[in-house]
């Protein structure tokens, strides 16, 4: 069995420590010593109290990854474990030394009394992997802190501080110091008072001033509908939570709990997360680099340009701890950049989720200079100007000159020539690409581009700078667009192509927001602005493509957007709701007219493959080129970067939901009634659709 708990007796006091790291998870070993511990306890007269506790950094941080998916056949069960632990006739006390999340912090919640450390965070986050809490969490903590708090609570998924979790009611005390010594001191305590067991499934204080309260339910799945929009898990927990307090027993609360549990458990939604969850794992394992490689020491960073994007990378250095410089050369613009990154950490202040001191602290690592050479000294300098090949090129053949020898040269590129940059150096083993997604100051994505001669140290670095960045990165290869933009162009194109033939934005926009995206790509363009694009044209002598037809002619009648009112869509004073327009839609009706198409009608499905199946398809040239390792890393990076459900997995696992065949099939359909590039059927789709495979076979097999 994997992991232990070791026994051990400090006076009348049995200690249980949890061992199995690095995060002692509830594995086979863990459940069985936890049952065989309490029972050696009960067993010994000598022995009045029980104090668990966990060692190294963490008191349990939840399941055992290994057993996802798997019935967990060997020592005994979860409940089996607790129901030991409830019935104890000693009390048993939680010394929570770290981490306890999930089925730890379950365990914590069958102890009579809990302890933990100022920095233990505790949470219950299965809503992250489309499950709930399903050893009595649902049932035990709105006991503790009434319904409203835990399904606020559980439905987050958040990890709450200790300090918090006292206020709330989650847990008995804080101590500093020794957590064991603490938790010993408590146990002998509650001993002296008489040993009383306190069991949460008793408690009624609390839970029965939430009886008969229907609207804290109603309240609850209204804001369902806001944060956890078409998700099944969420709305389980509320219901869970109902039958926490209206249930006549804490048992038939618990038969709930378990039946909500198992429809989770069928539900394709928890096997997407748990997708996206092995996902983000899997992406830091690149072909080439061990975990033995030695990467370059990164103590201090630099940043050229002081816009909303280099601006955004500068806190993330901050906010890291790392020291960083913001190179402008106009002065205006660098205090302008000064100001916003000031802005942005103030308004974090004054909502509570950052102190005054730790926000000194992160601008006090913040650097601003005018002067080119002082960038020279940090040991990874990032440029993050615009758009301009020749402009990033101009700079990447400054820095050479001037940073330092073994410094990594990255560009903020979103998808031009990574090489044709390095190639301006003397040193293009040491170049490569760090596409932030805007604002990068929130955005978790990070694509680090691999060139052609960007050695495996600097890869290896840029990966291990991005997780300490707080970043999920993934590498991408070098070509147009690298992975997200290059597969957007195929979504944003047939959305295009479809209003043209006879669909309307909001018909578009509502299938991909029922879809699980926050908004459409016509209400996206509004939100960026269509003037960008239409200058950007215009400067190089205008476009031939037809689908830059529509928002040029919008452009020509002054509609930007939302930043001044219509675009697409017309949008009141201060409210970006979008709402259709009829001046928008004739304009498009016109051109549509112009370029000789002929409306036709569009059913949902049609419109929601005609936007998805582009993405799946350049998708598979991605993987057949090399530039995408693993179909995994394409949904990590469309559900990090680019807004598409988590629940539903990505773009390469919704094809395999929907079976490669089919999505074969619909897509030389595609191909030949529109002729697009982007349904030219990739190779190895065409091969594993044959083959009745899957991508995440695919994946499995390399």
């Amino acid at each position: 069995m994997k992991g232990s708990v070791h026994y051990e007796t400090r006076g009348q006091i049995a200690l249980l420590s949890i061992d199995n790291p690095p995060v002692n998870p509830l594995s086979s070993g863990v459940r069985q010593g936890l049952a065989d511990g309490v029972t050696k306890a009960l067993a010994d007269d000598d022995i009045k109290a029980v104090v668990i506790t966990g060692m190294h950094r963490a008191f349990i941080a939840g399941a055992d990854i290994s057993e996802f998916g798997a019935a967990a056949t060997q020592g005994v069960s979860l409940g089996e474990a607790m129901r030991q632990m409830e019935t104890s006739t000693k009390p048993i006390i939680a010394a929570i030394n770290g981490t306890a999340f999930g089925g730890g912090l379950e365990v914590a919640l069958c102890c009579d009394y809990r302890i933990a450390s100022p920095t233990a965070p505790l949470g219950l986050p299965e809503v992250k992997l489309g499950l709930l809490p399903g050893a009595g969490g649902t049932q035990r903590l709105p006991r503790l802190i009434g319904a409203e708090a835990a399904i606020q609570a559980i439905v987050s998924g958040a990890p709450i501080m200790a300090p918090a979790a006292l206020k709330l009611g989650i847990i008995d005390r804080v101590a500093e110091g020794n957590i064991v010594d603490a938790g010993i001191a408590y146990a002998e305590e509650i001993v002296a008072a008489g040993g009383a067991t306190r069991k949460i499934r008793d408690l009624e204080d609390v839970i029965s001033k939430d009886r008969g309260n229907t609207a804290v339910f109603e309240k609850a799945r209204a804001q369902l509908n806001k944060t956890h929009r078409n998700q099944f898990a969420p709305e389980q927990i509320v219901k869970c939570v109902e039958a926490a307090v209206n249930a006549k027993t804490f048992d038939e609360g618990m038969a709930a709990e378990g039946k909500f549990f198992a429809e989770c458990m069928k539900d394709p939604q928890r096997e997407a997360l748990i997708h996206i969850f092995f996902a983000e794992r899997a992406a830091n394992k690149i072909p080439g680099l061990g975990k033995d490689m030695p990467l370059i020491e990164i103590n201090k960073g630099s940043v050229i340009g002081a816009g909303t994007m280099g601006g955004g990378i500068v806190m993330c250095f901050a906010n890291a701890g790392i020291p960083v410089r913001m190179y402008d050369n106009d002065a205006a613009n660098l205090q302008r950049g000064l100001k916003v990154i000031e802005g942005n950490y103030a308004r974090t202040v004054s909502k509570g989720r950052l102190s005054q001191a730790d926000m000194d602290k992160r601008m006090a690592l913040i650097t601003p200079t005018e002067n080119f050479d002082d960038l020279g000294d940090g040991d990874i300098v990032i440029e993050a100007v615009y758009e301009n090949l020749d402009l990033k090129k101009e700079i990447f053949g400054k820095l050479d000159k001037v940073m330092k020898p073994g410094a990594i040269l990255a560009t903020n590129t979103s998808g031009l020539d990574v090489d044709a940059i390095a190639a301006m150096t003397t040193r293009p083993d040491h170049v490569c690409g760090m596409h932030f997604f805007s604002p990068a100051n929130v955005m978790r994505l990070l694509e680090v581009v691999r060139g052609k001669d960007s050695s495996p140290a600097v890869l290896g670095t840029a990966m291990a700078l991005g997780k300490r960045l707080g970043k999920v990165s993934v590498v991408a290869g070098n070509c147009p667009g690298f992975i997200g933009n290059r597969m957007l162009g195929g979504y944003t194109r047939q959305a295009s192509m479809m209003i043209l033939e006879g669909a309307t934005p909001a018909q578009v926009d509502k299938v991909i927001y029922d879809f699980g995206l926050a908004m459409g790509p016509f209400t996206m363009n509004d939100m960026v602005g269509l003037d960008l694009g239409w200058r950007a044209r215009k400067m190089m002598g205008g476009s031939n493509e037809v689908t830059a037809r529509i928002p040029d002619a919008l452009c020509e009648l002054d509609r930007y957007g939302q930043k001044n009112g219509k675009g697409y869509y017309q949008y009141a004073e201060g409210d970006r709701t979008p709402r259709p327009d009829p001046e928008a839609d004739a304009v498009i009706q016109k051109v549509a007219s112009e370029l000789g198409y002929t409306p036709k009608n569009f059913t949902d499905e049609e419109i929601l493959k005609r936007c998805m199946y582009p993405l799946i398809n350049i998708g598979a040239k991605l993987l057949e080129e090399g530039h995408a390792l693993r179909a995994s890393d394409i949904d990590t990076v469309y559900v990090n970067g680019y807004g598409f459900p988590t629940y539903i997995g990505g773009p390469m696992w919704f094809a395999d939901t929907k079976g490669l065949a089919n999505v074969l099939a619909d897509i030389k359909r595609f191909y030949e009634e529109t002729g697009d590039s982007v349904f030219k059927p990739s190779a190895l789709l065409e091969k594993l659709a044959a083959e009745g495979k899957t991508f995440a076979q695919l994946d499995a097999a390399a």
